[in-house]
């Protein structure tokens, strides 16, 4: 059987900005996240990476070289 959560609205004070806030999960309240999406938000954009190589100093198993 499953539990439904409690979505009613919470009454707590914003840890950002120290106002009274009513919100369906405890964080920054709807002022402050509109406020940090303006002023962190970014576009996400893809990091390309070196493919690896492995050091010099690195040796093939023994096993796998054994003739």
């Amino acid at each position: 059987m499953a539990v439904m959560a409690d979505l009613n609205p919470l009454d707590f004070t914003c840890p950002r900005c120290g106002t009274g806030a009513a919100e369906r999960f405890y964080g920054p309240c709807t002022r402050c996240r509109q406020q940090l999406r303006a002023d962190v938000g970014g576009v996400a954009h893809d990091i390309e990476v070196a493919a690896y190589e492995p050091k010099m100093n690195v040796v093939p198993n023994q096993v796998a070289t054994k003739d």
